[in-house]
């Protein structure tokens, strides 16, 4: 490998695509798209993508939105206003703002880097790093990078080893023996599985590599095309694929982990069960996820708030959690708390005992309240005696409760029960 005097990241442009409705996340995005979600107890799905780049050594950042983004714009305006113009630094928020079009919203995920091409060249990056804002992960983009360089790649798509038939619903890249792409299929009923591996398959994770001068040239040709979808999974990579070289980076050549991560970590938190799930991994002694890695910290808007405070210490009545994460500025007022995370400004009441439960921010939760396997919206009262967790068939007239016995409880609905 050749040497080099500066890391490929500080010629490259992170360009993250967070414009994701994210529907199935249900209520959660509502009000919010999907990237803007809360994540771990401080921070938000998208810091994950963000903080990647700025890890691994990008400078210049771009953060496509769309749908319900003013959560998302407000969260990137507070935390994110550290880069400097005087140090070659720029961190840009792009609206779909009908900059081409007076009637055009971005069309697909190409499209929303189109529409910016004159703000991406007044930069002049010399590398591309398109990635999706919506997926909890560390990688380091720097060894993606010098992949792309090294391959003579006209694209490299980073991408996940999957149980063969779990693929179905990735775009799927079928290879060679040198990691050169021969075909990419999107949502395959029968993927192809990897030389070497019949069973598991190559799944794209939304990540691609790009010479800047290449992919300009492959956005304006696919504007032209009347019949594109404008959208890389769908149009610009299989056109790559049939008329360039493209290779697929293999997501544990760059994974970062620390002492106490076994595997490489990658999740899609887009339904409610998996977001409840990853939430409450974290409470593990060990967990897959180390978001304690100091190496690698996982950067967000950082609020100024008071320490968490246990108090009351008499039987039935005691202060307590075991198990779980506790954010700041919560007060945990004799109440029991197991295998839960508890974001920033929750107030929990006496005798109430909440397990596996996942609380967003400014919650309150009244005395003598049971839940189990919850997911509580943003600034939820919790009323008085309230039990969920323990009869579905009531849960489920109630809240929205998902297939694996997960509710998610809004505050529309704790309304709805209050009026009946």
């Amino acid at each position: 490998m050749e040497k080099r005097s500066q890391p490929l990241a500080r010629d490259a442009m992170a360009y993250v695509l967070a414009g994701g409705r994210g529907s199935r996340l249900k209520e959660l995005t509502a009000s919010r798209a999907k990237p803007a979600v809360y994540f771990g107890g401080k921070t938000r799905i998208i810091d994950f993508a963000l903080s990647n780049a700025l890890n691994s050594g990008i400078r210049r950042i771009g953060v496509a939105t769309q749908y319900k983004a003013h959560s998302l714009i407000r969260h990137l305006q507070r935390g994110w206003n550290f880069f400097r113009p005087e140090r070659n630094e720029s961190f840009d928020i792009l609206p779909a703002s009908q900059r081409v079009s007076e009637t055009q919203w971005y069309e697909g995920t190409a499209d929303a880097v189109f529409q910016n091409i004159d703000i991406i060249e007044a930069y002049g990056p010399e590398y591309m790093v398109i990635l999706a804002g919506d997926h909890i992960y560390k990688m380091d983009y720097e060894l993606m990078l010098r992949e792309h360089v090294d391959a003579g790649a006209d694209v490299t798509v980073g991408c996940l080893e999957v149980p063969r038939m779990e693929a179905t619903g990735f775009g799927v890249m079928h290879v060679d023996e040198k990691d050169r792409i021969i075909s990419f299929i999107e949502k395959p009923a029968d993927p192809p599985g990897i030389p070497g591996k019949p069973n598991f398959a190559l799944a794209s994770m939304g990540i691609y590599v790009f010479r800047t001068a290449f992919l300009m040239d492959q956005l304006r040709r696919d504007a032209d095309d009347a019949e594109s979808s404008r959208d890389f999974g769908k149009d610009i990579i299989p056109y790559i694929v049939e008329n360039g070289k493209a290779i697929a980076h293999r997501f544990h050549r760059s994974c970062v982990r620390s002492n106490f991560e076994n595997a490489a970590y990658w999740r899609d938190v887009g339904t409610v069960d998996a977001y409840w799930e990853a939430n409450i991994d974290l409470t593990d002694v060990t967990p897959d996820l180390d978001i304690y890695d100091r190496d690698w910290p996982i950067w967000t808007y950082a609020e100024i708030k008071p320490p968490a405070k246990f108090v009351h210490d008499e039987e039935g009545r005691r202060g307590s959690a075991v198990s779980s994460l506790v954010a700041g500025d919560c007060i945990i007022s004799g109440a029991a708390l197991r295998r839960s995370l508890i974001f920033t400004g929750a107030r929990v009441n006496s005798f109430s005992s909440l397990d596996e439960a996942v609380v967003l921010p400014d919650c309150f939760v009244g005395r003598n309240a049971r839940l189990q396997k919850v997911v509580i919206d943003r600034g939820v009262h919790i009323p008085e005696g309230l039990v969920v967790g323990e009869d579905p068939i009531l849960d489920a007239k109630r809240f929205n409760r998902s297939e694996k016995g997960v509710c998610l409880i809004t505050q529309p609905m704790i309304d709805r029960l209050e009026t009946a």
